[in-house]
């Protein structure tokens, strides 16, 4: 397997290509902004090689890449039942308060759901509900890898300040996390990678 990370947008959302290396298929994941780096990225990788699109939420600077990615692709949408909604509003979005320019973003062409697997060639991934940052985060776990978008960082962890957002969901969600057994590369929505070792260890919201 193997895993790239592009930094995208004013945020710098960390967007990941991951490849199946026994077969070349591809997923991307939070592809929240489009640039000549993400094109070439996915150029490289082959356009015709993804067959996921992946969400971990809902919020403006993860999915603003979306339809160009699909168009390119031809991948599939997928994100989680309860923040599926939150790409037709502006608002849940985040990308009215934020930019100053409402946008909505393509339906879905899959609602996850808690424990739910989807396949990228040989390898399996396990959607996790985790709750907290949106009502509809999720993490992407497959063997020794987290996806975690927002939910889990570097000594750190996700806003509760936005439309959906709670603490006690949050703090549940990382506990789920925790209780994982193993070690397991964590890569998350911004800023570096870290191991979920790492954060039982030193993440005071963990």
């Amino acid at each position: 397997m193997s895993v790239k990370r592009i930094s995208v947008g004013a945020l710098g959302t960390n967007c990941y290509i991951y490849c199946d290396d026994a077969t070349g298929r591809c997923a991307i994941i939070d592809p929240g902004y489009f640039d000549d780096t993400l094109q070439k990225a996915i150029e490289k990788f082959g356009c015709d090689k993804f067959d996921y699109i992946l969400l971990t939420h809902c919020h403006f600077d993860h999915v603003a890449g979306v339809s160009r990615v699909k168009e390119l692709t031809g991948a599939k949408i997928a994100i989680f039942i309860s923040d599926a909604p939150g790409l037709r509003d502006m608002f849940v979005n985040l990308s009215a308060p934020f930019t100053g320019r409402g946008e909505v973003y393509p339906k879905p062409d899959i609602e996850l759901i808690d424990r739910e697997t989807i396949k990228v060639g040989q390898t399996e991934f396990t959607v996790m509900h985790t709750p907290g940052h949106t009502v509809g985060s999720c993490c992407f776990i497959t063997d020794g890898i987290i996806f975690s978008g927002d939910t889990l960082f570097c000594r750190s962890a996700g806003r509760t300040d936005f439309p959906g957002g709670s603490v006690s969901e949050l703090r549940r969600s990382l506990q789920r996390l925790a209780a994982l057994e193993g070690d397991y590369q964590v890569y998350p929505g911004h800023e570096d990678a870290t191991t979920l070792a790492h954060e039982r260890m030193y993440n005071m919201y963990m």
